[in-house]
């Protein structure tokens, strides 16, 4: 039977002739990689061929130094009396966000009840990419014709919510607290780091929360934090080019540190709101959404599973419950998703309506006391 002349070279020069190709293979790949990396530097001019930093160290740099700062207790905070997002948020002494009290018919600030109403929560509720007076906390205030402090702070978990509960709580006696989450804060309980951003995290021992990282330590120098992917394709302007048309450039920038397996930290989240039930006034409990929960149906079914998890937790603790995924959902069929959302978070049209339905709730389950 006659073969073909490479089968019947010896197995040595089979290898050659293959490695020769792989080579030739890898190198041609190779080759068309440098060339697109040069081209798109190529875009940003002499500078861009010439200056080559690590754009996962800027990120992560740049990541949470510009307007929160140390603290002990819970990690990171808003820095006090400062202004912050181009003059769009602006904190008290005690690190809230300002939340503008409405004017009156005359033109001066209406006159709102108290003790006030405290919010808890992260970048949602805080007003990630608006303004003071366009967050729902501030937007609140009128609807229930009582002072609203926004305590809420972007990036937290569920964990360091109900600390903030406890502290700011025991400093302004609310009439109620109103703590809203996303599905995402779940999976904060899980890390000691956030962000680049050191934190506390709780676990459990014979059905009791132990607290973990604590004092917190001061973040660490972002140089100290790279793996070697970071450290090799860091440099890269394609890599980066890519992972962030697929979506993936924020996750694998973020300095996170896992402590616990995923999952685990819904297993913290009763036990949380049984202990931020002891500050003893009436909770409200808000689910929030993303706008990827309108673009990905597999992250969609997992965020609903999450809310019903959380909100079950709430129920038990006795607290009052609100999904706001009917409301954000209507609006955004009747109005598009960039009408109620910005980038990542809602957008003014999008805290109306959170506002208008919290109100309601808080108005339906007399949450609050009369006039």
């Amino acid at each position: 039977m006659n073969r073909p002349a490479a089968q019947r070279l010896p197995r040595a020069a089979r290898l050659r002739e293959g490695l020769k190709r792989l080579g030739l293979v890898v190198g041609s790949v190779v080759f068309s990689l440098v060339v697109l990396e040069l081209g798109l530097r190529a875009l940003d001019g002499w500078q861009g061929l010439t200056h080559w930093p690590n754009l996962v160290l800027q990120a992560r740099t740049a990541s949470w130094d510009r307007h929160t700062v140390h603290d002990d207790r819970l990690g990171f905070v808003p820095k006090p009396d400062y202004f912050w997002d181009h003059g769009m948020a602006h904190y008290d002494a005690h690190s809230n966000r300002v939340t503008p009290a409405p004017t009156d018919t005359t033109g001066g600030g209406a006159v709102l009840a108290e003790p006030p109403v405290l919010v808890l929560g992260d970048s949602f509720a805080h007003g990630d990419e608006i303004t003071d007076e366009e967050a729902w906390p501030a937007r609140l205030q009128p609807l229930i014709h009582r002072r609203v402090i926004n305590a809420a702070m972007s990036g937290y978990g569920i964990d360091q919510m109900v600390l903030r509960g406890e502290i700011e709580a025991a400093r302004e006696k609310p009439a109620a607290i109103v703590l809203s989450f996303i599905a995402d804060d779940v999976r904060r309980m899980e890390m000691k780091r956030v962000w680049g951003a050191e934190k506390p995290y709780f676990t459990l021992a014979d059905g009791k929360l132990v607290e973990h990282n604590v004092p917190v330590p001061p973040a660490p120098d972002p140089a100290t934090t790279l793996d070697v992917w970071h450290t090799l394709l860091g440099r890269s302007v394609l890599f980066e080019t890519v992972l962030t048309s697929l979506g993936w450039w924020y996750e694998w920038t973020a300095d996170h540190v896992r402590v616990m397996p995923s999952g685990a930290g819904l297993t913290l989240v009763c036990p949380l709101f049984q202990r931020l039930a002891r500050i003893g006034v009436p909770v409200l409990v808000v689910g929030e959404y993303a706008p990827y929960h309108w673009q990905n149906e597999r992250f969609a079914r997992e965020t609903r599973q999450t809310m019903r998890s959380v909100l079950a937790c709430a129920d038990a603790a006795g607290f009052a419950t609100l999904d706001l995924f009917d409301t954000i959902d209507a609006g955004v069929r009747k109005q598009g998703l960039w009408t109620i959302f910005r980038v990542a978070h809602p957008a003014p049209t999008g805290t109306a309506l959170a506002a208008q339905a919290i109100a309601a709730e808080l108005g339906k389950r007399r949450l609050l006391p009369g006039p």
